[in-house]
This record gives C-alpha cells, structure tokens and sequence, in this order.
C-alpha cells in the first residue's frame, strides 16, 4: 500500500512486487517472439506471415518483426531483425516477395521494405515518401505496391496511443531553438494522408490520390483502381464522415460510390475481390478510428449498388477474398467469436467455426487458407496465444506463444465466469467476471471499457496485462459489456447515443448490485476502473453513487465543453451526445463529471498521458482539482511520454503500482492476497 502519492516509486516495496509480477509473467519470452497478429498466409498455403512481437527487457515497447510459419514443421522463423519496429508483411502475387513497413532508418517514420525469400539477403528499402506509411497493398500484376502515408503533424489513430506523426531522432532539430512554438493551421499540407504507388522496377514513387483529399484506407480494386475511405478534411474528426470511393491512380480523380446515408454510421475495412468486381465494407456505428465492428454490405464498383449481408448475427470487425465468390469474415455475436464466409451471389452466409475463445488478442481477425480454411491466432483465458489453422469447424494448433511465464500467469489470474443479469429497463446484459480461487465476497472492481463502443472477450489475461495483477492481490474483477458494446447489432450499440452516462451506467451498477447479491462482491469494497470512455465512466459514477469505495480513471473525459474544443475528434462528441457545445446547459453540462464533483464522496486517482491528442491531460487535471476544491481525497499522475493509454515499461509498471496502490489504501483486500 502507498501511504503517499511519490513521484518517485521505484524502490518502494509495492514498485518492487508489480515488477517482480511482470518478470515472473513476461521474462521466459525475453527475446523471442511472444504473441502475434495479422495473419497472412502465403499464395501456395504453405507459410504464414504475421507480425510478431518481442520483448528484450522491461523497458520500452514491443518490438514488432516480421515472422514466417511453415504450416506443416509448425515452426517460427524471425526474416526481419529491426533495429525498430517491422510490421504487416504482405505478400506478392508470386509469393517470392515480402513486402513490410519499417522504421529501422529514422524511428517513428516506416516506409516501405521488400525481401525476396528465393535469395540470401537483407530486405531492400522501397520508394521514400512523406512523412510515415501506414499501410500497403501490392498490386494484382505484382509490379507496384500501393502505400498509404501521412505527413509531419498528422494525427496517429487511438489504436496507436494517439499523438502526432514526428521522427523521434531527427537530425535537422539540433539547430532549432527549444523556444519555437508548436503551430498548426488549415493549410498544414503535412497533417493530410495521401496514397502513393511504388514502381518497384524503377524504384519510384508517384501520388496517386489528388490534393485536398484525404485517404484513410485503400486497397486495389482491379490492376488499375483502388478503393478508399476518404474524406475532404485531413482532421481526425473527418473520419467519422468518410465515404467511399474509386479512385483512378493516373490521375487522381475519384468517384464517391458509397455513403453509409447516415451521419452515425462509419465505414472502414475495405476488401475488393481478386478482379475488382465486386468490393466489400463494414459499416456501423464507432467511435474510434480504427475500431469498426457491424455490418457488412457488399458494392457494386460500376454501379454503386450497395446490398447488405447476413452475416449469422455477427457484428463482423475483419474481412477478405477467398476468391471471386467467397468473402470471408470474422467477428463477435455476443460473448462469442464467429468465423464464416458470404456467397457473393446468394449472400448467402455460411458458418466456418464458432466458439467462446477469442480470434486474436483485439478484434476477431483471420485470413482464408485454400478452398475452404482459414488461419487465425486463438486465444482464451485459459489458452496462451497460438497460431491456429481451422478446418471443418476445428481448430490445428500449428504453434503455440506458452512459456512458463504464461503458467504463472495461469496459476495466479484466478477464473473466468461468463455472467448475466437484469438491467433496470428489462434489458438482459452480459460480461466477465475474474475472481481469486477463494471463496467470496471479494473486493471487486468493476473495469469500464472504452469506445464507448467496444466490448470485452474472451482473451488472454483478458486483453490486460493487470486483470491478473489485480486477482493476484486478491481482487475480483468485473468487465461489463454494457448497452453501447459490440457483438449485439447495431441497434443495441446505438442505446447508448445520446444517453452516455444513462443507461449504460445503470447497467453496470445493476451488474454490481446482481454480485453483491450472489456473494461474489463485498459492498462495503468497490471500486470503478477504466480507460478512455471507460475513463469517463470511472470519473461519471461517483457522481451518481456513493457506493464506490475507489476509483482509478485513465485517459477520461471530464469535461465535454473542453473535450469539444482540445479534443482532435470534436464531432464524436457532438454526434454521441447528440447536442451542441454552444447550447447552454444540456448534456454537455448535464454528463460532464466535473461539473458535480461536489457530489463525490469516492477517492479518485486520475493518470493521463501528456501527448494525448484524443482525451487531452487538461480532462485529467479538471477533475483532480474540482473534487480538491470539495475535499475529496484524490491524486492525479500525468505521464511526460504517453499517449492515450500508458503503454511502455516501466512507466506501465509504475500506473500498476499506483493502481494497486490506490485500490489497497481505500478498499484492501484480505491480509495475505499477495503475489509477492
């Protein structure tokens, strides 16, 4: 426990035991590859590609390389070595070449690299362009390879932690004086996304997509079309206004041939079929870049026809081309995880595999193997990531991330229930509960997620690396999937717009309630936790209850006025709250926490990231100084080199400690429930 707030924790002896946790979890795969995504199986269904992840040290982030999988020896070869981040290897038609992003020549800034696996070799660097590449895509003859870049001072999505596009070693810094300031302006041309196509054979690169028209998706639709979410407006905001087009990459023109028709419905993830004839997207209801998890409609390219898919009741979150007439998708329907594919003709939808476990460590993904597999990494709570192929509804283990810091991790992360209950309007609502392997009442801590359209699956450690941590200690842990969640369809996703604070909070303490009843959770012991929107949640409920014993909020929203106008996604909050920043009163008042910090009784820690551009620190400090001026215990920790969300060793280790600390100042559990 932390009698005080230091800024300073490391040689205290809560730091120590957080750390030991975490070396005892993650240092047997020090130096190899741990866990992986972003499946890519090879032309001939031999090898698959991925993105894989290792980490040296408790120090930094992941290192990402590339990593190839023969599918009949199982085993994992590293083709790519850094220095840096190496990421979504790509192959070419032929299967002889790997295309892949790397930062390894000035960090932060990928670009694009080809290795050819018929020859001994380091990877060859691409065409340079602006600024970083975000994506890639070869195009159907093999001889160019589509590139998706944003320039200096353009933002980086929420998935990557926020923040803007800069080199973290550029050279022609060193002259400039420390006293310039930051400026940003309308005619910023660095901050917009362009495509650009690389000539492989005369190692150039030329834009494809015209100026003043932003790309924040694209893929080859045929050998000389492509296919893009875009938008007028380089702005983060723009993209929740995103259409999708056809654009010619000899000149630049396009043409718009889909438009969700609706200003709440957001498309992404576009797919076209080898031919370019038919093309896919999902549309839904998000409210992340990055995230879109909901339906599937299928395009006619010439005409612009758009016809929506059955997809067996799933809200898809991954699509891709069998063929000509197959589409395969992955996605949630309610707790579970659906594989299946979609006759392009019929529409009709048929099932590949469905089941509790988890396809991937965030969304359902997967990639089509042959005539009618697929390649996926499967994870549980109690099954470590894995490289799996699935046929006939099954799963082949082909390689599996276990080590024996994945059984500590089994041994200390308690167990899983799935559980249900009754929300106060009738609506039945769903979600996780970890609890120690000792029998109840537990301390428990309800944790928000963000979004507010998101959900909790069934993952590994449950998608956080401190859900174990916190039953370690003795603590059970609550993941609701209230309304607002995906897996549930679009109409259950939208209960939550215009009402955000409303009935998705009722849900969660109705969750709560239904615990305390069971003999699960002590009511004299809990506590709120979250992220993001999940942030806002933690921040929102000691305003409506005074049931909370404590409350961690993380990167949140405190004040929707400020929110509005710091925030780089000022329309989201507009279009969720479904109001006007300009309006007096209102939900901008009526659902902002710090207006009713006087009603808090609940000590409050607050943590931010100081480069966060999504939930800017100021939410942060607003609240930590409104519930000071009303005496309420509360302590604020504002990270100098974090983003949205705190993502690197140590400083991870230290927002653990301090969480850990705070729930076992205000609500302690049992003497003895340590894992120290």
């Amino acid at each position: 426990m932390l009698p005080v707030m230091d800024r300073d924790l490391r040689e205290t002896p809560l730091y120590k035991q957080v750390e030991e946790h975490f070396r005892k979890a993650l240092g047997p795969a020090f130096g190899r590859i741990s866990v992986g995504s972003d499946p890519r199986p090879s032309p001939d269904g031999r090898f698959v590609a991925f993105t894989g992840t290792r980490l040296e040290k408790l120090e930094g982030a992941a290192q990402p390389r590339v990593c190839l999988v023969d599918l009949e020896e199982g085993r994992i070869e590293e083709v790519t070595h850094g220095p840096n981040t190496d990421s979504m290897p790509r192959w070419s038609p032929d299967g002889r070449r790997l295309a892949f992003l790397s930062d390894r020549d000035r960090k932060g800034l990928s670009q694009l690299y080809v290795l050819d696996l018929d020859r001994i070799g380091e990877a060859r660097p691409g065409p340079v362009v602006e600024g970083t590449v975000e994506y890639l895509n070869w195009s159907p003859d093999g001889t160019r390879v589509l590139l998706g870049n944003v320039g200096f001072g353009g933002d980086r999505g929420v998935a990557l932690g926020s923040g803007i596009v800069e080199a973290e070693d550029e050279d022609e810094d060193e002259d400039r004086p420390s006293w310039l300031p930051v400026v940003q302006s309308p005619e910023d041309s660095g901050r917009w996304r362009r495509l650009h196509v690389a000539d492989l054979e005369s190692g150039e690169a030329r834009q494809a997509s015209r100026e003043g028209l932003n790309v924040w998706e694209a893929v080859w639709c045929g050998p000389e079309t492509i296919a893009a979410v875009v938008s007028e407006d380089p702005e983060e905001s723009a993209w929740f206004g995103a259409r999708v087009a056809l654009l010619d990459p000899a000149t630049g023109e396009e043409r718009i041939v889909y438009s969700s028709g609706r200003g709440d419905r957001q498309v992404g993830l576009p797919a076209a079929s080898p031919s370019g004839r038919r093309l896919a997207v999902v549309q839904a209801l998000a409210s992340d870049r990055g995230f879109v998890a909901g339906d599937l409609v299928l395009i006619d390219p010439e005409t612009g026809e758009a016809t929506a898919a059955e997809t067996l009741g799933a809200d898809v979150t991954d699509i891709a081309w069998r063929d000509e007439g197959q589409l395969f998708f992955a996605g949630q329907r309610g707790l579970d995880t659906v594989a299946g594919e979609v006759d392009a003709e019929s529409l009709e939808p048929r099932e590949l595999w469905a089941g509790t476990e988890s396809l991937g460590s965030r969304d359902p993904q997967g990639a089509p193997l042959g005539d009618d597999a697929f390649v996926a990494f499967l994870e549980s709570f109690e099954r470590p990531p894995e490289l799996a192929v699935f046929r006939n509804g099954k799963p082949e283990t082909v390689a599996s991330f276990a080590h024996d810091g994945t059984r500590y991790l089994s041994e200390v992360a308690g167990r899983l229930e799935r559980v249900s209950w009754t929300a106060p309007d009738g609506t039945e609502i769903e979600g996780f509960l970890t609890v120690p392997e000792e029998p109840g009442p537990h301390p428990l801590v309800a944790f928000v997620h963000g979004g507010p359209i998101g959900r909790y699956q069934d993952h590994w450690s449950m998608g956080y690396a401190f859900t174990p941590l916190l039953v370690s200690r003795g603590y059970a842990v609550f993941q609701p999937n209230p309304r607002g969640s995906t897996g549930r369809g679009q109409g259950f996703a939208e209960l939550v717009v215009g009402d955000m604070g409303g009935g998705d909070a009722a849900d969660v303490l109705a969750g709560i309630d239904a615990l305390v009843e069971r003999g699960v959770a002590d009511p004299e012991r809990l506590g709120v936790l979250g992220g993001s929107y999940g942030g806002f949640m933690a921040a929102w409920l000691p305003t409506q209850t005074d049931r909370f014993a404590a409350s961690v909020s993380l990167s949140p929203v405190t004040d929707w006025y400020s929110e509005h106008w710091d925030s780089n996604i000022g329309r989201w909050d507009r279009e969720f709250l479904r109001a006007e920043p300009t309006t007096p009163g209102g939900p901008y008042f009526e659902r902002s926490p710090v207006m009713f910090a006087s009603r808090v009784r609940t000590p409050m820690f607050l943590t931010a990231g100081l480069v966060d551009r999504c939930t800017p620190p100021g939410q942060a400090w607003e609240m930590f100084r409104a519930l000071r001026e009303h005496g309420v215990p509360a302590e604020i920790a504002v990270y100098p080199e974090e983003g949205h969300g705190v993502r690197t060793y140590p400083a991870f280790i230290d927002w653990c400690a301090r969480t850990v600390g705070w729930f076992e100042r205000w609500m302690p559990a049992r003497e003895g429930k340590s894992s120290a």
